[in-house]
Formats: C-alpha cells, sequence, structure tokens
C-alpha cells in the first residue's frame, strides 16, 4: 500500500513538475528567434516596410525576429504558412489585403477572423506611374486618360496578382474611368510590377511609392497620379489624386500582422507589446514617411470591425470584375 502511495506521489510531482516547466517557458517567451513570415518577395513594399519593422521588435523582445519571404499565389502561401504554423509565438508574420480578399476570391478557406490578430502597423496609397523607356511615355494623368478613350486597349497597365490590394487600386481606376487598357499582371506585388514599368514593357503602373521610389528619382518612372485619398508627402506632392481631376476614385492598403490561430495568452501579449512599441518609434515613422508611408498602429481589439468594412468594400470591387466566389 506504501508502495502504491510512493509511485502515486511520484507520478503526481512529475506532472507538477512538468505543468511548473510549461508555465515557467510561457513565461519566458521568446527563448529562440521568431520567423516573421511575409508573403511577398523581396523588394516589394511589404517586404521594404517589414524589415526595420521587425528589427524595433526584436530589441524589445529580446530575440532576433527573421524575415523569411513567402512569396506566390496571391500571398497564399505565406498566409498558409502562418496559419499552419505552430501556434506558440515562434512563427508570425504580416498580411496585407490579400487577407481579407482570398477568401473571397476562394483562394483560401480563412479570413483575417480565422488568425491571432497582433496589431496593424502602416497605410499607404496607391500610385500610377508612366514608363519614360516606353513608346508611350506619359507625361500626366490627363494624357493617359486622353490617350486611352481614343485607343481602348492599346496601353499596357501593370497590375499585381489578382485580389492584391495593388490589383483592386487600379480595376478601381479601370471602373471609375470607364476606359479600357492591356492589363499584365504580375506574380507578385509592387516590386515586380514597377520593374515592368521601368524596363520599358508596360506603359504604365498601379504600385506603391516605397518600390517605385528608386525608379521615379532615377528618371525610369514618372508619378502620374495617387490612387488614395490624399496627395503623397513631399517632395512627390506634386502629382494629384484622382479626386482632384474629377474621378471619385480612392484605395489604400495597409500592414495586418498576424499570427496561427489559437496562440497561448503570454506569446501574444508579449508580441502585441512589441509590436506596438515598434510602430509608435519615432525613428520607424520617420522611415515610413521617407517612404510615402504613414504610421496606423491599430490594436488587436479594434482591427475586426475594420477589416469587416473594407472586405466590403473589396467585394464589391471583385464582384464588378467577376472573380467573386464568396
Amino acid at each position: 500500500m506504501r508502495k502504491s502511495f510512493a509511485i502515486i506521489g511520484v507520478f503526481l510531482l512529475a506532472i507538477g513538475v512538468s505543468l511548473g516547466n510549461e508555465a515557467r517557458a510561457a513565461e519566458k517567451f521568446p527563448v529562440k528567434p521568431i520567423n516573421f513570415i511575409v508573403p511577398l518577395e523581396a523588394g516589394s513594399d511589404g517586404d521594404l516596410l517589414s524589415r526595420p519593422f521587425t528589427q524595433k521588435a526584436s530589441t524589445v523582445m529580446g530575440q532576433p525576429i527573421v524575415i523569411v519571404n513567402k512569396p506566390g499565389a496571391g500571398s497564399t502561401i505565406g498566409a498558409r504558412e502562418v496559419y499552419n504554423a505552430k501556434p506558440d509565438g515562434y512563427t508570425v508574420g504580416m498580411a496585407a489585403v490579400t487577407l481579407i480578399t482570398n477568401k473571397l476570391q476562394g483562394l483560401m478557406p480563412y479570413d483575417h477572423n480565422d488568425y491571432t490578430l497582433l496589431g496593424m502597423f502602416y497605410t499607404f496609397n496607391h500610385i500610377m506611374i508612366g514608363a519614360t523607356k516606353t513608346a508611350r511615355p506619359f507625361k500626366t494623368i490627363e494624357e493617359v486618360i486622353a490617350y486611352a478613350k481614343a485607343h481602348p486597349g492599346e496601353v499596357k497597365l501593370s497590375v499585381a496578382s489578382v485580389g492584391q490590394s495593388l490589383w483592386i487600386a487600379a480595376m478601381a481606376f479601370m471602373d471609375g474611368t470607364g476606359l479600357d487598357f492591356n492589363t499584365i499582371p504580375q506574380a507578385g506585388a509592387g516590386g515586380q510590377t514597377t520593374l515592368q514599368a521601368a524596363g520599358g514593357h508596360a506603359d504604365i503602373a498601379v504600385v506603391g511609392l516605397g518600390s517605385a521610389k528608386a525608379q521615379i528619382d532615377a528618371g525610369n518612372a514618372r508619378l502620374l497620379a495617387v490612387i488614395g485619398p490624399k496627395r503623397a508627402l513631399p517632395p512627390y506632392h506634386y502629382a494629384p489624386t484622382l479626386r482632384e481631376i474629377g474621378y471619385d476614385i480612392s484605395w489604400d492598403t495597409f500592414g495586418i500582422l498576424i499570427g496561427p490561430p489559437k496562440m497561448p495568452k503570454e506569446a501574444t501579449d508579449k508580441l502585441v507589446h512589441a509590436f506596438e512599441i515598434a510602430a509608435n518609434d519615432p525613428s520607424y515613422i520617420k522611415f515610413l514617411n521617407e517612404r510615402n508611408v504613414y504610421q496606423f498602429y491599430l490594436p488587436p481589439d479594434k482591427m475586426v470591425g475594420f477589416l469587416d468594412e473594407r472586405q466590403k468594400q473589396a467585394q464589391r470591387i471583385m464582384e464588378k470584375a467577376g472573380i467573386l466566389k464568396k
């Protein structure tokens, strides 16, 4: 009998030690580097804006946060990687508008409601650039519109992969102006789309200023217009918004921080805390503004309503384009 009690005692002690170790491990999070999945190619807007952000968050966490690019398939590869990761806090990532549009297209069975939301950290307007090395080197957005009206389907428009924020902006532009363009979809986002125009393979492109800035400064592309609610910051504030030239067209994008579903509270709280500090860091905000991007921190408890509303807007655009599956 005594032997049985002794065995039970040892068993209960082992359970207690195990649970204690797990609790301490959770409290110590993080004890190793954290992978940060970017579902876009290196050099894209989301990639460029994530790198200094994760560096700031790393200093708060006390562990490296390592960027892992997983581009392709309309950002679904990276999104699935985060969703299917072990929910221990060591694999998180960023997402953009595709997080709310891929489900609408039938590309993923889940959206923002199915992840652990960790905050939002930037927003920026989309822009229209014109190639300088093409047979049609447009100098103003008015020239683009006038030529496209007179020559339907001739102007080559480089756009991001279907469903991405840049694609939605391009579709909104086409729908709002009633113009017909020869659209050239890219497999990635702003980086590849910019290169198509800068190399003269497309006449115009819808991109983000962050990825297009170097090509504009080098003279390989011109900033023609802003597809967003307000003009770019200096020195790029010379380009008008589409609303300023008479078209009620506006769309902007945002950076979303996500983790796999059912993450433990300890890890979630520490990541949210670090991400909030990084998003509000003055040097990071300066970095954003230099690239005509605006700081936009939103805590997890305010994200669902915001994303639900933007999903409704995207749904209307996608329904008109005939790609809505939901």
